[in-house]
């Protein structure tokens, strides 16, 4: 990695970090534990369309590793770590399958984000407890996911990094 490319790899970094501050500061449905917007996840995005795959793996496991250690604890650990992976993942193979805009790249990983939360709460609460709030967390992705990816491409646009061949 060439040092402009690490400095702005740092810079992505901090951004996520203080994102996830933020939100967390701003609970848009208190009372409902794991509605966020996703304001950290506008960077993986961001990655993933500017960068390669391996950097925003990277990232996101820097992201998810950091917010846990700085403003939430290892519980949330599990929670992050399984939605990052399933979203990423997701992401990525929607990324690769033409007919998919970055809007819609955003709202399937939050889909899968909310979905690999709700594993770990499987675990931890019982399959009964989570799949009840299964509905909330899918309409919340939805919402937050399309605004995700609408922001993100605006940024992308701004950068001139969004063209139709970077969506392979």
């Amino acid at each position: 990695m060439k040092a402009k490319q690490a400095a702005h790899f740092g810079l992505l970094t901090a951004t996520a970090l203080i994102l996830g501050y933020l939100e967390q500061l701003v609970p848009i449905a208190p009372g409902l534990p794991g509605v966020k917007l996703g304001l950290g996840n506008l960077v993986l995005l961001y990655s993933l369309y500017a960068y390669n795959i391996r950097q925003t793996v990277v990232l996101m496991v820097l992201k998810v590793l950091l917010c846990s250690l700085l403003f939430s604890g290892p519980v949330a650990l599990l929670y992050s770590l399984a939605g990052g992976i399933l979203s990423l993942m997701a992401m990525v193979l929607l990324k690769r399958i033409s007919g998919f805009s970055i809007i819609g790249v955003s709202a399937v990983g939050a889909v899968f984000h909310n979905l690999g939360q709700l594993g770990v709460a499987a675990l931890i609460v019982g399959p009964l407890a989570a799949l009840s709030y299964l509905p909330i967390l899918m309409l919340s992705a939805i919402i937050t996911g399309v605004l995700t990816g609408f922001i993100a491409g605006s940024v992308l646009k701004a950068r001139n990094l969004f063209e139709p061949s970077n969506r392979k």
